[in-house]
This record gives structure tokens, sequence and C-alpha cells, in this order.
């Protein structure tokens, strides 16, 4: 995915607003990976964040030419997503099972790591995995926006609709409780002292 500056950001706004396909062609080139990637990661599931992310692409189309001519478009798009994802969270009850195959199948920001990169990270990439499916869903949409994401806690504050003080002490626990995460064991059943 190619960084989009904020000049072509705006220059993309006026062509949603205008209604102009290309411009809606760009954007979903540009933000598509990312915002699938932050979907997966916070519903655990490749088929409900495919139905979130097509929900998503659908109201920018629908929303386009009410955008503000100053609109930053991922963080409006994580925005959406992330209101369906709890729009739909609400309406299913939702249950938390992990399909571990899912986060290996969004696609990659930035291309395909190579084979020795896989293998210096993959420990570390797991326990962080584990780690973030251990917390609640309101820990681990934070920790993405800002960790994986790259949002400034003030843009992650507007996403989730918190004041930015809010917003860093729900990062701080959130750090805090992933930090708890990774540190526990695997199986937490108490081992048996012997055979008799």
């Amino acid at each position: 995915m190619a960084v989009v500056d904020r000049d072509t950001e705006l220059s993309l706004v006026a062509g949603l607003r205008r209604g102009e396909p290309g411009a809606f062609d760009v954007v979903y080139e540009a933000y598509r990976a990312r915002v699938f990637g932050f979907l997966v990661r916070l519903s655990r599931s490749r088929t409900v964040a495919e139905d979130l992310l097509d929900e998503t692409w659908l109201r920018l189309v629908s929303n386009a030419a009410r955008l503000h001519a100053d609109t930053r478009l991922l963080p409006w798009l994580f925005t959406v997503a992330r209101n369906l994802y709890w729009t739909y969270r609400r309406s299913s009850v939702l249950e938390e099972t992990m399909d571990p195959r899912a986060l290996e199948l969004w696609p990659c920001r930035d291309g395909w790591p190579s084979p020795f990169d896989v293998a210096a990270q993959h420990e570390l990439q797991r326990r962080l995995e584990r780690g973030l499916a251990r917390l609640s869903p309101r820990h681990r949409e934070v920790l993405l926006l800002v960790g994986v994401e790259g949002l400034t806690p003030s843009e992650a504050a507007i996403v989730c609709g918190l004041t930015p003080e809010a917003l860093r002490q729900l990062l701080a626990r959130a750090r805090a409780a992933l930090a708890l995460a990774i540190d526990l064991p695997r199986d937490r059943t108490p081992k048996r002292s012997g055979a008799r």
C-alpha cells in the first residue's frame, strides 16, 4: 500500500464528494488492507471482518457527497468500521471464539515479509497475538488503532468517541493488560505432584 500524503488525500476527498469512480478506486486500494486487518483482529473472525469491510465501503459510497472537505479518510474509515463492529457485536451476542488461522490470512500492509523476517519475529508475534486475543474488545481496539495502525491517541479518541484524556487512560490500561496477558502461562491447570 502506498502512503497517501495529505494533499493527495484532500484531492481524493474532493473526488469522492463529486462521485468520481476513480477516487473510490484509489481510496479502496490504499486503505482496504488496513481496514480489513483492523476488523479481522478486532472481531477475530475473517468472515465477520469481510462482511463488516463490505459494509464500511458501502457507507463510504453512501456518505461520500456529505464528507467534509478536510476529512481524514483513514480515521473516518476506522470510525465506521469500529461502529459497525460494535453494532454487530451488540445485535448478535457474539461468542468470543478464536480462529487462529484468521490472523494469518489478512493481507500485509507493506508486502510479504522475507522468510528470515518471519523466523525472527514468529515467536514474538505469536505471543502478541495470543495476548491481544485475551484482552477485552475495548482494550484490543485501542491497541490496534494506536499500536498497529499508527493513529495518534487524539485520532484514536475520535474514532472511539472518547475524550483524548479518556483514551490515554484506556490506552494505559490496555497496555498494562497486554503486558500481563503476554506473561500468562499457556496452561493454568495446576500440575500434579508425582503419581502414587
